[in-house]
């Protein structure tokens, strides 16, 4: 019954004048599948071979993917796929599509259409989601997608972050979201962000930059909170949403060891690091051994004070390699050749948007310095020109 139903939904779609051809290239390959004659149950079976025929997965994909689909041992099983493989090239998705949904998730072929699968997209569309937006979700999380709750946490998220967009780009890269525990998780940890001042905007940033902490039990955010605060960072600050994110990922040990580096690395006191740290938060998630370059850079070869670092921690955000040594050249360069009308400071210099420096330190000196340009371009290449080496 089950085979001669997805025999029926694989005509009507491969009818279907919204069909696109590579959908309908799909479709009449499951509808041959479908159409086959049923093999007599064989303990043989090969599992990998009926996802390489069927599904299009390679050799490779559907070895491994066969382990995770043991029990399926003949045709009778396995003919049941073909619903769900009907009811995934409904929602659009080409057969290259569906190949690489099977290779990450293979037991979403066991789903059931009717009962979990189709329930899902209708419940989805009634929150407002496109077909080409469910079928998208099902590429970026098959395994919670198969999942009831998904519906419900779509609900709950879709406000937060504001749009299918956002919550989409953030999905992408911890889609994990969808399986946490929304009651005892997601939902108090949300509610403790909000009364630390964050509003929905604030929040979903955080969680795109640190979804760790929408999974993290309610008693771990309060200690991240407690860290920032304990960095300087008192709670309704503009700089607080940061310097949760900074801390999300170091443990009060890590925390207190990086700050120790920083005093060390940049000749600070207690007071210094503390108005860095509270500033510019992101230093905290900074390599060392980027830490330790950019004080020699600004220490030794700009001449700046520590305490005036301190004071500025912007600059400790920004591209040793792309912004911080190729600006100083161009200022050195136009300071020793009386081409810096004003006394600019370095920081200054470095603070200006790309455009903004180009238009003021570059193309004034076309004539007077012609290579400026070209030497800039190097420098930001990692290629120090000659020009650029001075004595």
């Amino acid at each position: 019954m089950l085979r001669f139903r997805s025999c029926i939904l694989l005509t009507r779609l491969l009818s279907s004048p919204t069909a696109s051809p590579s959908q309908g290239s799909s479709l009449r390959r499951l509808l041959a599948a479908a159409a086959a004659p049923r093999i007599s149950p064989n303990p043989r079976f090969a599992v990998e071979e009926y996802l390489v025929s069927t599904c299009g997965l390679s050799r490779a994909q559907a070895l491994k993917a066969s382990a995770k689909l043991s029990h399926l041992k003949s045709p009778a099983k396995p003919d049941a796929v073909l619903a769900v493989l009907a009811f995934l090239a409904g929602l659009g998705l080409s057969a290259a599509d569906v190949a690489a949904l099977v290779a990450r998730d293979p037991q979403f072929l066991c789903a059931k259409v009717e009962t979990t699968l189709s329930p899902n997209v209708a419940g989805l569309t009634s929150i407002g989601l496109s077909n080409a937006e469910i079928a998208r979700l099902v590429s970026l999380a098959p395994g919670y997608f198969r999942n009831r709750s998904v519906v419900s946490k779509l609900e709950y998220y879709l406000p937060l972050f504001g749009s299918t967009g956002d919550l989409f780009r953030a999905l992408k890269y911890a889609y994990g979201l969808l399986g946490s525990d929304l009651e005892r998780v997601v939902k108090p940890n949300v509610n403790l962000l909000a009364e630390c001042g964050l509003g929905a905007c604030d929040i979903a940033k955080l969680f795109i930059g640190a979804p760790r902490m929408f999974s993290a039990k309610p008693g771990r955010v309060l200690a991240m909170v407690a860290c920032a605060e304990g960095i300087g960072v008192p709670r309704g600050s503009g700089m607080f949403r940061q310097a949760l994110h900074a801390v999300s990922y170091l443990s009060e040990d890590k925390l207190a060891a990086k700050v120790d580096y920083l005093k060390k690395t940049f000749r600070w006191s207690d007071t210094e690091v503390r108005i860095a740290v509270s500033k510019r938060p992101v230093v905290l998630r900074r390599s060392k051994d980027t830490l330790q370059r950019m004080s020699e850079f600004l220490i030794s070869e700009v001449g700046l004070e520590p305490a005036r670092i301190a004071h500025l921690p912007v600059m400790l955000g920004l591209s040793l390699e792309g912004r911080l040594r190729p600006r100083y050249y161009v200022m050195r360069f136009l300071r020793e050749n009386g081409l810096l009308k004003r006394n600019q400071s370095y920081y200054t210099i470095v603070k200006w948007t790309e455009k903004e420096f180009l238009d003021k330190f570059i193309c004034p000196h076309k004539d007077a310095a012609p290579y400026l340009a070209e030497d800039y371009a190097s420098t930001c290449r990692g290629e120090v020109p000659a020009r650029f080496i001075f004595a």
